[in-house]
């Protein structure tokens, strides 16, 4: 009977089934119970079972069925001086850890990060996204981020593993030198550049993060609002032409919905008049020109532009020389050239140039008897 009760006060199967989803370190709770020699434990896939002994990391056991004794882990038997093996119930602290990837966790910016564009200046973004971690290391994580937390879930570690990723996130996207209307064209770029900044601060700890989003890079409210507006008028194009079009569009809605007589029409087509000349002012504005009187006629076109070309003399080029001052610098053989022509030519052999040279005039008459 009194066996019988030993027994019945030791753990001799030592396993965790996790139906949490978010429990990244759970304590195998003994009650003050003690571990058989021998005992059974199981560590399923995804899972690590680490030994703690009096406060020390112990042994560390991968996904498998193990019967504990002192071949197997040999940590505790240095701890607990088993030179010669054992056969006693034992005690000590079991964690497991779940080693599977904790996905979408999400980060953003709180504040703008402050940056310079290489097209608006100075400029505020802010950016948002989601992450993974998971369990690399279980020595430093238990070390440096669990301690003796007995159910320890992801929600504990998401607010620090938030700011690492935020301030590595400002830090890459500042100094990428990327325009920020091409940042979205370049944002699974930009996320590995984050996730490589931080894996080395992750490592300390014992973690990695096999994921990382960047989903969003928004430009503050007031500068979307003018880039809009930007946007609208290189949508518009020739702001005279859309004026004239939604001027002939007004005209055709008045004409249809029309009913008033030949009065109503003639005072439609003023009105619609009028609106043309204002739309055409508001363009001119617009473009940067100051507007045109209502009744002063369209300016002469501008002259045509003087030919350039170029000369060649004894294995020499000079110019380019305006076509009006050729004259007296050039004879029939001077090989000239001009934008558009094949190659050199003789002056003779260009029309173009052909008013240059005065004509040759017939011969003399013959003296008179």
């Amino acid at each position: 009977m009194v066996f019988s009760f030993l027994k019945g006060q030791f753990i001799d199967v030592i396993e965790w089934t996790d139906d949490t989803r978010n429990t990244m370190v759970y304590r195998f709770e003994r009650y003050g119970n003690s571990i058989m020699y021998g005992a059974k434990l199981t560590v399923r896939e995804g899972q690590l079972a680490v030994f703690v002994h009096e406060g020390q990391l112990a042994d560390v056991f991968d996904p498998g069925m193990y019967q504990l004794e002192t071949n197997n882990m040999p940590l505790m038997t240095a701890l607990q001086h088993w030179d010669h093996g054992f056969n006693s119930p034992f005690k000590s602290e079991i964690y497991f850890i779940n080693t599977r990837r904790f996905p979408g966790l999400k980060w953003g910016t709180q504040n703008p990060i402050m940056l310079r564009d290489p097209e608006f200046g100075p400029l505020r973004l802010r950016a948002f996204g989601s992450y993974a971690i998971r369990v690399s290391d279980p020595v430093p994580f238990m070390r440096e981020i669990v301690g003796t937390d007995g159910d320890f879930t992801q929600e504990k570690i998401a607010g620090q593993i938030r700011n690492i990723v935020v301030q590595k996130v400002s830090r890459v996207l500042a100094a990428s030198g990327i325009p920020a209307l091409d940042m979205a064209a370049n944002t699974k770029d930009l996320s590995e550049m984050v996730g490589s900044a931080i894996a080395p601060t992750l490592a300390e700890y014992g973690l990695e993060m096999p994921e990382l989003y960047i989903e969003n890079i928004s430009l503050p409210p007031e500068v979307e609002k003018v880039l809009d507006q930007r946007t609208s008028m290189g949508i518009v194009g020739d702001l005279n032409k859309f004026t004239q079009f939604s001027a002939a569009q007004a005209m055709q809605t008045a004409a249809q919905n029309g009913e008033g007589g030949m009065g109503a029409g003639l005072g439609a087509g003023m009105g619609m008049g009028m609106g043309m000349g204002m739309a055409q002012a508001m363009g001119q504005a617009v473009a940067g020109q100051p507007a045109a009187a209502p009744a002063a006629s369209a300016p002469p076109p501008p002259p045509a532009s003087d030919p350039m070309w170029h000369i060649a003399e004894n294995g020499q080029t000079r110019g380019p020389i305006a076509q009006s001052q050729l004259a007296g610098q050039i004879t029939r053989d001077t090989l000239v050239w001009t934008e558009g022509q094949s190659g050199w030519l003789k002056a003779g052999d260009v029309p173009a140039l052909a008013p240059l040279f005065s004509s040759t005039p017939p011969p003399p008459p013959p003296p008179i008897g």
